[in-house]
């Protein structure tokens, strides 16, 4: 089994690529920072399964696009595939500076667009697979002093459905992720006990339990929010 995870060497992306090459899947990751992508490949290497790794700028339509190339010249199929890579920069719509929304809007959901119908593409022709969006709460609520990336998100949840409304007929399942608060390098600073954040963890057991659920079901959207912030 084949598992594509974007944005994968921190925080949710990083617990995923762990949790899915300890059940067995080689990964494809990608991220910006070379260093940490050769780091973290060492990691999982350990595990004996074919990790593949490509600097990446996801901001950039050629990049995305080349990086889905590459992994198609490794990977003969493709099972999985995380739209996990995004950006939050606060600030109110009315305030904020519009390059930091087209950052967003490039991260949050012009990568996963082009990411999804290029995989989405391979999975219609195998007649399976599955692809998990990272959405967030701000996909369905308004987050104060997050106008932007409320936009993004949400426009993101769309997408996450229209995939999942025309894949669904070639076996295909889509999942969309809505965690609130989760503790990332986003928060470091903060004077929040850890224990009351959504972990990282949490997001990918999430994911690994929704894979081995049954051929027939498909789990439409997952919220995760913390019990007590």
């Amino acid at each position: 089994m084949n598992a594509v995870i974007t944005g994968a060497t921190k925080g949710i992306g990083r617990a995923i690529a762990i949790k899915l090459a300890e059940s067995g899947y080689n990964v494809a990751i990608c991220a910006r920072n070379a260093v940490e992508l050769e780091a973290f490949k060492t990691e999982l290497s350990v595990s004996g399964l074919s990790v593949f790794t490509y600097v990446a700028d996801l901001e950039q339509k050629e990049e995305v696009l080349a990086f889905c190339n590459a992994v198609t010249g490794s990977f003969a199929r493709i099972d999985v595939l995380v739209n996990n890579a995004g950006v939050f920069l606060p600030g109110s719509m009315f305030d904020e500076a519009d390059e930091a929304f087209e950052k967003q809007l490039n991260l949050n959901l012009l990568a996963p667009y082009y990411l999804s119908k290029y995989f989405g593409k391979i999975m219609r022709n195998q007649q399976s697979g599955h692809i998990f969006n990272i959405c967030s709460i701000a996909s369905k609520e308004i987050v104060p002093n997050a106008g932007g990336y409320s936009v993004t998100k949400s426009a993101l949840l769309s997408l996450n459905d229209v995939c999942r409304e025309e894949l669904s007929k070639y076996n295909v399942k889509v999942t969309a992720i809505l965690p609130g608060s989760t503790l990332t390098s986003s928060w470091e600073g903060t004077e929040i006990p850890a224990e009351r954040f959504v972990q990282p963890e949490d997001i990918a057991n999430t994911i690994h339990t929704i894979l081995n659920l049954s051929t027939g079901v498909n789990v439409d959207e997952v919220t995760l929010k913390p019990l007590q912030f």
